[in-house]
């Protein structure tokens, strides 16, 4: 028995009404879809941490996950496992014509641009297909199919970069750059107005923009918005470490210091730290 045939007779085994687990017998695609997300996380945790035996780890929970999902669907008579292995085989075939075909693709971008294109494609005849109306495909707009539960900053990348591609675009970072400003100056004339009701609406509308605005500096730049922020993240947790052994070592603790001490505190960490390269 392959170890793949194994993994698949395990989780029929726990799914097994009569003498399986109660809690995975219990489960659902909507309860096990919270699980599925979380270990795709962990998985890039793994590789921001450079750990690969926890990498190896990470992706077993995370093929786990598939594996539940396709057990789940095959009670009900939807799809196996196969189905899901040769549908994403299928998929790579038809989205790499320059490898499996006669195409030819002459660097990543251009790839990039085309394996858009294919998906596109295959957006627009599952909407036509979908109730078999002649106007089906027409609903299949330019953001159409971009997940709802997506981190939001990489929602708002997809959605920038899908209207990019109809032409609805900033030409360069430079020329996304004051959109930012005008942004942030809508927030700060909103946050000058009482607080309450509609106008806390509006507040969470206009920093809402203000996000939006720079995920769009973030993509002309080539930059990953969420990559950047965890970066942001982990220099945060770094340098408020840093204070916390500083004060530490004096024999106190962060309840007993004044903001100006802490301020100080934090740029003489700063000022410690290597120089990017």
């Amino acid at each position: 028995m392959s170890t793949t045939d194994r993994l698949l007779a395990i989780m029929a085994r726990l799914r097994d009404p009569a003498d399986g687990c109660p809690w995975d017998v219990e489960q659902s695609f909507a309860t096990i879809a919270p699980h599925t997300i979380e270990e795709a996380y962990e998985v890039a945790d793994a590789i921001a941490r450079g750990d690969l035996a926890g990498l190896k780890d990470e992706l077993g929970d995370l093929l786990l996950q598939v594996v539940f999902h396709a057990r789940m669907a095959e009670e009900q008579g939807a799809f196996a496992f196969a189905d899901v292995a040769q549908a994403i085989c299928d998929k790579l075939v038809r989205r790499h014509p320059h490898v499996f075909a006669d195409a030819r693709i002459d660097s990543a971008e251009a790839q990039t641009h085309a394996w858009e294109s294919h998906k596109e494609a295959e957006r627009a005849a599952k909407a036509g297909a979908g109730d078999g109306d002649s106007d089906g495909g027409a609903e299949a707009g330019a953001l159409s199919g971009v997940a709802l539960a997506l981190p939001a900053l990489t929602r708002a990348l997809k959605l920038q970069s899908r209207a990019a591609r109809v032409g609805f675009d900033w030409p360069d970072a430079a020329a996304a750059l004051p959109k930012v400003a005008e942004e942030l100056a809508e927030l700060e004339a909103e946050m000058r107005t009482p607080a309450g009701g509609a106008a806390d609406d509006r507040l969470q509308d206009e920093l809402g923009d203000l996000l939006f605005a720079v995920v769009n500096v973030a993509r002309k730049l080539k930059i990953d918005p969420e990559g950047a922020l965890r970066r942001a993240n982990g220099k945060f947790e770094r340098r408020f470490a840093g204070i916390e052994a500083r004060l530490r070592a004096a024999g106190r603790t962060t309840d007993g210091a004044t903001l100006a001490e802490l301020d100080r505190l934090w740029n003489e960490v700063k000022a410690e730290e290597p120089s990017p390269t």
